[in-house]
């Protein structure tokens, strides 16, 4: 029997660990912590590492979906690609095995496709939102 990511990993403590290292990151990147003010740090942790463990064969995920959370939030692929290398980075400071990181950032990648809009132009047109405010941080200017 194939073990699961969840498993092979190291289970929960491992995901918590490599989610520490992530958001630590991505609360001190210049534009990727503009989507995150107002939020507690750990809460978003606990939330990413429940979220995935679930989906690397963990126990069940209690929480929003995915798209319902981001959904009035713009997120380009720009956006999306840096996350991604902060990821990437986040595994091998953890010491994730390069066999076990490649298969979080596919499973990682595939949940971000659900999430990313493909213009300005088309997050204003196709997305209504009655109680919500749409959410744009544009990139900060280099």
């Amino acid at each position: 029997m194939k073990t699961s990511l969840y498993e092979a990993t190291g289970g929960l403590e491992t995901l918590q660990r490599v989610h520490k290292i992530f958001y630590d990151k991505i609360y001190a990147h210049p534009w990727l912590k503009k989507f995150f003010e107002g939020f507690d740090q750990k809460i978003i942790e606990d939330k990413q590492t429940s979220f995935m463990g679930e989906k690397f064969g963990g126990p069940e995920y209690i929480g929003k979906p995915l798209d319902q959370v981001h959904e009035n939030i713009f997120i380009p692929q720009e956006l999306v690609n840096i996350r991604h290398e902060i990821l990437r980075q986040s595994l091998d400071e953890a010491k994730i095995p390069n066999d076990l990181s490649v298969r979080w950032l596919r499973i990682d990648e595939a949940f971000m496709k659900q999430v990313t809009k493909k213009s300005i132009v088309s997050f204003y047109r196709d997305y209504q939102f009655k109680y919500k405010q749409r959410i744009i941080h544009p990139a900060p200017k280099k």
